[in-house]
């Protein structure tokens, strides 16, 4: 067994110094864009890794997932294995998918739960909550979603900063940053490594949504305020499923960047800077895994082809 088949599982980690630089050097929408599609080549890559290591490296083990056409033993002989390898990855592959299935359904209950709680109220883009505790989140659906908050939190803030409130959250289903969100999630549970990712592009989402709500409004310091004001007094959305203007994260980064002049709406970085380099190392490092798994899906198959018909 070639030692390229092990590649996909440790390439994310050519995409931690793209995550913290991108999310200060780059403009937030290019950045969770970036971000999200790495995290999803690199977690597809490795569980595809995965899967192949349970198929070759059990090729000559008892039960082996291999059709019984694929049994003869001089299919078996012309399969390269590993004993260990395939052994190992069993437990990992069951792991992940269980992990991505659980996350998965977690944000299907939630976003179902919070639709049903929200069923008896008119069917507006606002959801205005007769609630103490105060908070606010975009929460998706057709057409456009809705943006629930609380009659807590709008009483914290002025006319100005309930604009800068809804601006934000209206971003947020916009941009369909829930997809976003979700696909670092899955990616996370698929492969560790991806974890800096997933932070990443909490922060750059919310940022998007920062400076979507500045253009909207026409004030960078309103939506500054708005949003340290929401967070002395928010606990933040209800689940972690949901974007919100004062989402767990680094808030005083979020004030400093928009108390800071406009990014750069450039979509690719200058090569030559820290950020440029680290963004091509993320994407030739996602692009050797993607040629990695497939050189070794078609080797595996043309060798298996070539010993027995399909």
């Amino acid at each position: 067994m070639g030692v390229f088949v092990f590649l996909p599982l440790v390439l994310p980690l050519t995409a931690w110094p793209v995550a913290r630089l991108a999310a200060h050097h780059l403009h937030p929408r290019t950045a969770t864009r970036l971000l999200s599609a790495v995290a999803a080549v690199l977690a597809v890559c490795s569980t595809l890794c995965l899967a192949l290591l349970v198929v070759v490296g059990t090729a000559q083990l008892p039960g082996n997932p291999l059709p019984d056409g694929w049994s003869d033993p001089e299919v078996r002989a012309v399969v390269p294995y590993d004993e260990v390898a395939g052994k190992v990855a069993i437990p990992a592959l069951v792991a992940v998918l269980v992990a991505c299935a659980r996350a998965a359904w977690r944000h299907h209950r939630v976003r179902r739960g919070v639709e049903r709680a929200l069923a008896g109220l008119p069917a507006t883009q606002v959801a205005v909550l007769p609630d103490d505790a105060p908070y606010a989140y975009a929460l998706p659906g057709r057409p456009r979603g809705r943006v629930v908050v609380s009659t807590a939190l709008l009483a914290c803030l002025d006319a100005e900063e309930r604009r800068a409130l809804f601006a934000h959250e209206r971003a947020h289903l916009d941009g369909l940053h829930h997809r976003f969100l979700l696909t670092v999630r899955l990616a996370a549970r698929a492969n560790p490594f991806l974890r800096p990712l997933r932070t990443a592009v909490a922060y750059t989402a919310e940022r998007w949504a920062d400076e979507d709500a500045a253009g909207a409004v026409g004030s960078r310091r309103v939506v500054a305020r708005a949003i340290g004001k929401a967070a002395l007094v928010s606990r933040g959305a209800p689940a972690a499923t949901f974007a919100g203007l004062a989402a767990p994260g680094p808030v005083p980064r979020r004030v400093a960047a928009l108390l800071a002049p406009a990014p750069a709406a450039r979509t690719w970085p200058p090569a030559f800077t820290a950020a440029g380099m680290a963004v091509w190392a993320a994407a030739v490092g996602a692009t050797v895994s993607a040629l990695s798994s497939a050189n070794t899906a078609v080797t595996l198959f043309l060798v298996l082809r070539a010993a027995t018909p399909l």
